[in-house]
């Protein structure tokens, strides 16, 4: 964003953009700039599956005629929210497989080219738009399972 005062102007850098690129950011679980990184990132390797809304595929409950399983919704109708951090952060890291081997979908590990805190800024964000009936759900979830 450029901004003009008298002669001089400068430009603003946004914190996640500046996470990209290696600046040292405070990175906690309730942080804004987490969650915009999430939702930055989700966009560019999640939403064309699951959805830009996180509304997943449509039937995603039943499988397509290849035999894949679609993607589900991350939003509060699907079922994401009943897995632990630890699942949902090994299922986008290393595929569907390292959770429940042989099903069958087109979820792609994405170890390869996200970071883990980039996984994690993704997760936050998904997590940020449930409820807090399934919020506190997968908190519980997430703590029984350590």
């Amino acid at each position: 964003m450029m901004h003009a005062t008298r002669n001089t102007a400068f430009v603003l850098v946004p914190s996640a953009c500046a996470l990209l690129i290696g600046t040292a950011l405070l990175w906690d679980d309730g942080s804004s700039d987490r969650i915009v990184l999430g939702r930055q990132l989700y966009g560019a390797y999640c939403a064309s599956c699951h959805g830009a809304a996180l509304q997943g595929e449509s039937d995603w409950q039943s499988p397509k005629p290849d035999g894949l399983m679609p993607a589900p919704p991350h939003d509060a109708s699907g079922h994401t929210w009943h897995h632990s951090d630890e699942e949902l952060f090994r299922i986008t890291k290393f595929g569907m497989d390292a959770v429940v081997p042989n099903h069958r979908s087109a979820m792609p590990a994405f170890g390869g080219s996200l970071s883990d805190r980039e996984i994690e800024a993704i997760l936050a964000f998904i997590k940020s738009t449930w409820p807090e009936r399934e919020r506190t759900y997968q908190q519980e979830r997430s703590r029984s399972s350590s």
